[in-house]
């Protein structure tokens, strides 16, 4: 039997894991960015097939929930965190509309190249920012437009920080991984 997403899923997977996705940036690098200690617990925001899920996982000791609407990453994710023995992986499939967890319970989102795909972003970044703990962090990352409107709706940097400001964010980094990325760390204000 077919799922009508599996083509598609094939297609994202091979991107997702693909090794020039991995050496543009390497998802131990941007960690390294981030303020993620070693009990934090990580709300792996559209997990895809665990880019961020899983090395995020190897360095802490807390929750990591791997959030994605699509079934099939989420199989993929837990069969790799099985393959290397993590146990501190949650999966959880889910709308991306929705936050399936009690508020202030993460220390951290991280939203890899997903957030662009919700319109409108503000009241997903009011519901990120109940599931906060106090002074919890938002990590975004997104392709910057480059003027070919092909590419689908993206948000540019401006736009993004205006987006987490309005929503009660304070923006505390910006990073630039590599010419076509941006990196924003926003804190959850009070």
């Amino acid at each position: 039997m077919h799922h009508p997403h599996e083509k598609h899923s094939k297609g994202k997977v091979s991107y997702l894991e693909s090794p020039g996705r991995r050496k543009e940036f390497s998802p131990e690098q941007l960690l390294r960015m981030i303020p993620l200690k070693e009990t934090d617990s990580v709300l792996d925001f559209g997990a895809g097939t665990g880019y961020f899920s899983i090395p995020v996982a190897k360095m802490t000791t807390g929750k990591v929930y791997a959030l994605d609407i699509d079934a099939a990453m989420i199989e993929i994710i837990m069969e790799k965190s099985l393959k290397v023995q993590l146990e501190n992986i949650v999966p959880v499939q889910g709308s991306m509309e929705e936050l399936p967890l009690p508020d202030g319970t993460i220390d951290i989102i991280i939203a890899s190249l997903v957030l662009h795909e919700i319109q409108p972003l503000g009241p997903l970044l009011q519901q990120m920012r109940n599931v906060l703990k106090k002074e919890g962090y938002l990590i975004c990352l997104e392709l910057e437009p480059k003027g070919s409107p092909d590419k689908g709706p993206r948000i540019n940097l401006e736009g993004m920080e205006r987006e987490m400001k309005e929503a009660g964010f304070r923006i505390t980094g910006k990073h630039f991984p590599s010419e076509s990325l941006y990196m924003l760390v926003a804190q959850k204000t009070n």
